[in-house]
């Protein structure tokens, strides 16, 4: 008969390759600045963005709205801990940018050479390699 006095536990660590966290940092810090300027330029109501949302049929406090989000977003991103909030993120810029490029395809506003379609959705992909590279520590 054995008996056990004692508890054992196994603590398993896993490790991100080096090369992988500085691809997540790099892409996820780019992210979180594009949507950052983003946000307070449309908080700010500067740089065509008025002329911007008016043309695609918007009201004009869709300005602040997104504003206030993306930059509460871009936050998020870059602060540690709260993983579900990250996700909620992640989502919310998901819908956000190609929302922004649907807007634009359906406004026949493809700016030249397809930018305005084309630079959500990279933002798009942005996001996307962000959420991919994550640490499992950010992970649910």
């Amino acid at each position: 008969m054995s008996k056990s006095i004692g508890m054992e536990t196994t603590v398993r660590v896993e490790f991100q390759p080096r090369g992988k966290r500085i691809a997540y940092w790099c892409v996820t810090f780019l992210l979180a600045a594009a949507v950052l300027l983003s946000g307070i330029g449309q908080l700010m109501q500067y740089g065509g963005n008025v002329e911007l949302v008016t043309k695609l049929g918007y009201p004009l406090y869709m300005l602040t709205i997104l504003g206030i989000w993306k930059v509460l977003g871009a936050i998020a991103l870059v602060v540690p801990g709260f993983p579900r909030l990250k996700e909620w993120v992640h989502a919310g810029i998901f819908f956000l940018m190609t929302g922004a490029a649907l807007s634009h395809a359906l406004a026949n506003d493809y700016g030249e050479y397809g930018f305005s379609i084309i630079l959500p959705l990279f933002y798009t992909v942005l996001n996307i390699v962000s959420w991919a590279l994550r640490p499992q520590n950010r992970k649910l």
